[in-house]
Formats: C-alpha cells, sequence, structure tokens
C-alpha cells in the first residue's frame, strides 16, 4: 500500500523546494506565523479555514488535503465539534460526499452529537445543500432509531423530502419507509407531510393510497380549522403555520378524491367531490391570499366538471373545453399538459380527430421536451408523470393517425421518460406500441428503438446483477 505523506510533510517539502521561511510563506498564505509554528512543533491543528488558505497559497485545489486532515485532527483525536462543524460545511460546500460520511460515521457512536448533527443538517437542508444533508440526517435517524425522539421523526420527513426524485421505485420505497412516522410529526407538519405523501402516491398511481391519504389529511385538517377559528382563541406567539391556508388542505382533499374516482372511472363519484371543492362558501377568512386559492379551486372545479364529462363519452363539451383553455390567463406549463391530456385521452379512447387542436398547440407541445425540475412534490412528480403520459397518447394517436413520422418521435420521447421515471409499466406500453408499429418505422428510427432497448436492458442487468456476457 502506497505512503501518503502527511499535510505537514508536504507543506515542509514546498518550502524547500521553494525557498520559502516559515515568515514568508505566512504572509503569502494569510495565516499567522505563530499558528503555523504551533501546527508544525506543537501539533496543534489548524482551523478549516486556515487548511484553506494554505492550500491555496500552496497552488493546489480546494480540499485537497480535507481527507487527510479528517484522518489526523477528526478521527484519530478526540472528536471536537468546534473542529467538526466547520470542516462538514465546507466540505457539503465543496460537495465532498464521501468525507462528511466518514465524518458521521466516526462521531455517531456517541448520542451526545445527534443534536448537534441534526442543527448542521438543519441548517444545510435551509440552504438547499440536500445531498450533504442527507448523510447527516441519515446518521442521526440511525443513531436514534430507538429513541423514539422528535428529532427521529424530522429526520424521517427531511430524508422522505429529498430521496424523492425521478425513480418512481425509489420514490415508493422512500414513502413506505415514511409513512409510518407522519403521526409522530407535530399536528401542522403532519398537513404537509400527508399531502406529500398523497402526491407522491398519485404520482405511482397507487389510488387506494391516495384515497387513504387524502381522507386522513382532511380530517385533521379540519380539526385544525375548527380550533384555529374557537371563539375566543388567542393566536400563540411563533405559531406554527402550514405552507398553504389552511382550508386549502380541506378542498385538496376533495381534489385528490376526485381523482381517485376519475381514474378508477366513477365519474359520477368524481362529479360529486369536484362541487364539493368548488363550493367554499364556509371558508372564513376574507385576505387576498384566501380569495386567491378560493378561486383556484373554483378555476379547477369548472374545468374539472368539463373533463369528468369528457371522459364519460359526453364528447359534446370538447369545445366547450377549448373555450375554457382560451380563456384561462396565467396558464403554466403544468396546466397545459394536464389539459391538453385530458383531450388526447378522450380522442383515443372515443377515436376523435383532434388534428386542429394539436396545430393550435404545436409550439406549446414542442416546448413539453423541457419538463420543469424546480418546485413543491406535485411539481417533481405528478408532473413528470403525466408528460411520459402525454407522450404515449400523442404516440398512440399519430400511429393510428397513420402519422408515422409523427408518432415514433412522441413514442421515443415518452419511453425515455417512462425510463427516467423507472416506470415499468409505461416503459412496457410504450415497447408495445412499437412492436405493434414497427413495420412502418425507416431503419433508423428501428435502431433507435432497438439502441434504447438495449440500454434498458444492461441498466437493469447491472442493477440487479443478472448474468450478462458482452462480447
Amino acid at each position: 500500500m502506497e505512503h501518503t505523506p502527511t499535510i505537514l510533510a508536504e507543506l515542509e517539502e514546498y518550502l524547500k523546494q521553494n525557498d520559502l521561511t516559515l515568515a514568508q510563506f505566512a504572509e503569502c498564505s494569510g495565516v499567522h506565523q505563530r499558528t503555523l509554528n504551533n501546527w508544525i512543533l506543537k501539533h496543534r491543528p489548524v482551523a478549516i479555514h486556515q487548511l484553506d488558505r494554505i492550500t491555496l497559497a500552496m497552488g493546489l485545489p480546494e480540499g485537497s488535503f480535507y481527507e487527510r486532515y479528517i484522518d489526523h485532527y477528526i478521527i484519530e483525536r478526540s472528536p471536537d465539534w468546534r473542529r467538526i462543524e466547520p470542516v462538514l460545511y465546507r466540505c457539503a460546500e465543496l460537495d465532498k460526499l464521501e468525507a462528511i460520511q466518514r465524518i458521521v460515521g466516526h462521531i455517531m457512536d456517541k448520542l451526545l452529537y445527534s443534536p448537534k448533527l441534526f442543527d448542521a443538517a438543519e441548517k444545510l437542508f435551509a440552504q438547499g445543500r440536500h445531498a450533504a444533508a442527507l448523510l447527516l440526517f441519515e446518521g442521526v435517524a440511525e443513531a436514534e432509531k430507538y429513541q423514539h425522539s422528535e428529532r427521529l421523526t424530522i429526520c424521517q420527513y427531511r430524508m422522505f423530502t429529498i430521496q424523492v426524485g425521478d425513480d418512481q421505485n425509489r420514490n415508493l420505497r422512500a414513502a413506505t419507509l415514511f409513512e409510518p412516522f407522519v403521526e409522530r410529526l407535530d399536528e401542522i407538519d403532519q398537513l404537509d407531510a400527508l399531502k406529500d405523501l398523497a402526491n407522491v402516491y398519485r404520482s405511482l398511481r397507487q389510488w387506494d393510497k391516495v384515497d387513504k391519504t387524502a381522507r386522513i389529511m382532511k380530517e385533521k385538517a379540519k380539526i385544525q380549522y375548527s380550533i384555529k377559528h374557537q371563539e375566543k382563541r388567542k393566536p400563540r406567539e411563533h405559531e406554527k403555520k402550514t405552507r398553504g391556508p389552511l382550508f386549502g388542505y380541506i378542498a385538496y382533499a376533495d381534489l385528490l378524491c376526485a381523482g381517485v374516482y376519475e381514474a378508477q372511472g366513477d365519474y359520477q363519484q368524481a362529479l360529486q367531490y369536484t362541487y364539493a371543492y368548488a363550493n367554499l362558501d364556509w371558508v372564513k377568512e376574507t385576505d387576498e391570499d384566501t380569495r386567491h386559492w378560493v378561486n383556484l379551486f373554483r378555476h379547477w372545479a369548472k374545468a374539472n366538471v368539463i373533463v369528468n364529462k369528457l371522459l364519460s363519452g359526453d364528447v359534446s363539451v370538447l369545445y366547450e373545453y377549448l373555450n375554457y383553455i382560451d380563456a384561462s390567463s396565467d396558464t403554466t406549463q403544468e396546466d397545459r399538459v394536464t389539459q391538453l391530456l385530458n383531450i388526447m385521452i378522450t380522442a383515443n379512447r372515443y377515436q376523435l380527430d383532434v388534428n386542429d387542436i394539436l396545430k393550435q398547440f404545436e409550439t406549446e407541445i414542442e416546448s413539453f421536451s423541457h419538463q420543469p425540475s424546480l418546485g413543491d412534490i406535485y411539481v417533481q412528480q405528478v408532473m413528470p408523470d403525466y408528460f411520459a403520459w402525454f407522450g404515449y397518447e400523442m404516440a398512440y394517436y399519430y400511429l393510428h393517425q397513420g402519422m408515422y413520422s409523427d408518432g415514433f418521435k412522441h413514442l421515443m420521447n415518452a419511453s425515455i421518460k417512462a425510463n427516467i421515471l423507472n416506470n415499468e409499466t409505461y416503459f412496457i406500453n410504450c415497447m408495445g406500441l412499437f412492436v405493434r408499429f414497427q413495420a412502418h418505422a425507416f431503419p433508423e428510427t428501428k435502431a433507435g428503438f432497438f439502441n434504447l432497448i438495449e440500454k434498458v436492458w444492461l441498466n437493469n442487468v447491472k442493477k440487479n446483477g443478472t448474468a450478462n456476457r458482452c462480447e
């Protein structure tokens, strides 16, 4: 095993090669000469910001000595939080995740460090350094797994939030692991957690889970709303608030339940829940933000009433839906893909010709290849699912219309999105559609699909450890 010189040995060699005295190097680096003397002669470690200056003065990349610093001054010594904390933050800034993992693994044998590590994780989480924060939350959760502490519960919530991403299988695991901890959260945090869980289950089409989660959220939100408006109740100082208006969790639960029944083909029940979140006359608040959300729910309800009629076979309301779309202001990309998806499902289900409609929205449809990457869990999870679904419906429509070039283009986009989402159902549907129409594909189109299939296969082989022999 090759011996790695210590940081001090490298510094001494650098001074020798460049014919520098310690005083000259101190002036060059901005680190006081006494500090350098104490480090060299008395083995008192420099702080991490001082090490950064030394590294810079030696002309080396940032963080070059971090691994050795962690070895000699953290792992080989008694843990000192005053030294450890700034190292964690600097490793997070430089994305040195393996270094963070080593530190966490070293100090988490002692529960004494759980509160400090948790506070550092919360700070990193607030800064958006989620990969680094996840390692800290995991360390705290592992150390406190038998403690049933509030910290453990919040760690589980943060870990769930961070881990939700493109891979739907991973999302299901994250949701399943987090769900038992929801009841341990503060009553207010429970509402946001339940909403996040419901949106993940919605993206996974786990309709029983969506229904159960939505109903629990609605009951808890009704209780909190009643408490909020109790007579003579004085608001507490620093009272915790939900991310959105409290009444919105009740209305959103009805919206979710409407979606469950719509997905199951029970359009009458879907309409009943839609009418429920359209009627918000019971809301007591009258401020501008409340009016905004009330109008938004009514706007969604108006659209979804028409959609339920469309999907149930009443195609006479198609142009009423188009008039609604045209009259809508401030339409987002998420709104548009949902609207057009509803039209395409109806067109394919009832064999409608919607070429004129697709021509009208041609530019926006082309933009759907650039999906939103930021936002809440709804935007992160539900919308990518809709983009993939929309691509499949477009491909199905064009291929059955004999418009093969457009059909295969949308089918390829949908297949790629399904693979990114790790959604086996969507991917199998896309491949089935390709097989059905492959006789109409140009050779280069066939080659593109076969290359994608082989890539997916090889990735699965690698992930699952299945036998494979590549010549």
